[in-house]
């Protein structure tokens, strides 16, 4: 049985998580428990999902320390998935671990997920029971000397067994781990691109996650394509900021098309930057079959991640990215107008950007027209009125939108009679 556990905590909300951070999610188990089954399995299933995942693959027997890279991971993570097996409470590694965990929710804001697998709730919490009560009996006779170190234990397991989490019993693991990661892939999302008023993005990134595919070891190429304005490049924009951290080098290539025509049809400058990009090196380039010959020798075994934006030409495609050229594993994404363009070419799949709904084109409307969360009812009406000619085009909404931010109701009339006219 998989339930979902709801435990009232005494402690209030941790702050909103601010700053960069280089992970998504830090992983702490204990590997003995569950390093092959559940914490693999999850951990397969957050990559997956584009979650850039810590998880420590050190199986040889350590100190008692953490050590620097482990400390530096767990405060660059946004979020830490505990999970508490039966065995967790004999390892001090884990439990030093833990109290690091506990001290950066306090002063850094992490969000902490605790998963108990086969372990009652309350057997964390109190440390009692048949696993965490003796593992307890037996830390406080070794540890007699340093009465403040198992403190700092047992305050660390009552502080996140005190969470709100996930009960694994007897039953599917696959519908928790696939709830898990939806919470946390939601979340991000909400933190990340809401703020930036990339709205719509949910659905567009559980889509292409599930075509690219990531973990598998084939080269895929995925095309987005759209009419202009929908939001492709953005889209690719986002999946590549979340992926490229998996890779061994990434290459993201704008306006292939303007690019391609600034230069009489000449591909040869983007097959430098591309290896510049994959390499970080400068390449001399001198023609199109050279370009593609080092390509192919430089990075076929090499696990890369490309977007070549705005293609709208079969040359471009042959000359950048042929799917035999890169190591096992890597992802090519094309955006382009052109769907059969890229279809031809062999793309695996092709996600067709739609315009936004009613809901998400408001949305982003307000973002971009309000400077306050409330909306009178005058500007409403208006607001209803100009989504009419934007048709659900983000770029569209977001031009209008601009175009209005802190005027008033009066200018905001005004600018939709022009806008009447011109249509």
């Amino acid at each position: 049985m998989t339930t979902k556990t709801d435990l009232p905590s005494s402690c209030p909300p941790p702050p909103q998580p601010s700053g960069k951070f280089k992970y998504d999610v830090f992983l702490n188990f204990r590997g003995k428990d569950t390093r092959t089954n559940f914490t693999d399995h999850l951990y397969t299933a957050l990559k997956h999902k584009g979650i850039n995942t810590f998880r420590d693959d050190e199986e040889l027997e350590r100190g008692e320390s953490i050590g620097p890279k482990l400390l530096k991971a767990i405060k660059e993570s946004r979020y830490i998935i505990v999970v508490f097996s039966q065995n967790y409470a004999d390892s001090s590694w884990c439990l030093n671990e833990l109290a690091e965990v506990g001290e950066c929710m306090k002063e850094m804001g992490q969000k902490v997920l605790p998963v108990f697998y086969h372990v009652d709730p309350s057997e964390v919490r109190r440390q009692t029971g048949e696993h965490f009560g003796k593992a307890f009996e037996k830390h406080q006779k070794w540890y007699e000397a340093e009465p403040d170190k198992v403190k700092r234990w047992k305050d660390a397991l009552a502080k996140v067994g005190n969470l709100s989490g996930w009960h694994v019993q007897n039953g599917s693991e696959a519908k928790i781990i696939q709830e898990i990661v939806q919470k946390v892939f939601t979340e991000l999302n909400k933190i990340i691109y809401t703020s930036d008023g990339l709205v719509g993005m949910d659905s567009h990134l559980n889509e292409l996650f599930s075509y690219l595919d990531i973990g598998c070891l084939d080269v895929r190429i995925i095309g987005i394509c759209g009419m202009g304005g929908i939001g492709k490049t953005t889209i690719a924009q986002v999946v590549f900021e979340r992926l490229r951290a998996q890779f061994e080098g990434d290459s993201f290539l704008e306006n292939v098309k303007q690019e391609t025509e600034m230069k009489q049809g000449s591909t040869i400058h983007l097959q430098e930057k591309l290896l510049l990009n994959l390499l970080n090196s400068n390449v001399n380039v001198q023609n199109t079959k050279m370009g593609k010959d080092i390509i192919k020798h430089r990075l076929s075994t090499k696990r890369v991640l490309i977007v070549l934006d705005d293609v709208d030409q079969v040359k471009q495609l042959e000359t950048l990215c042929d799917r035999t050229w890169f190591g096992p594993g890597s992802r090519i994404i094309i955006t382009s107008r052109d769907e059969h363009l890229i279809s031809a070419f062999g793309a695996d799949e092709v996600y067709k950007v739609n315009a936004l709904a009613d809901p998400e084109a408001f949305e982003l409307f307000r973002l971009k027209a309000f400077k306050e969360d409330e909306v009178g009812e005058d500007f409403l009406k208006l607001s209803k009125e100009f989504l009419k000619y934007a048709n659900g085009l983000p770029l569209a909404i977001k031009i209008l939108g601009s175009s209005v931010r802190g005027r008033s109701v009066k200018l905001w009339s005004s600018s939709l009679n022009r806008l009447k006219k011109s249509h």
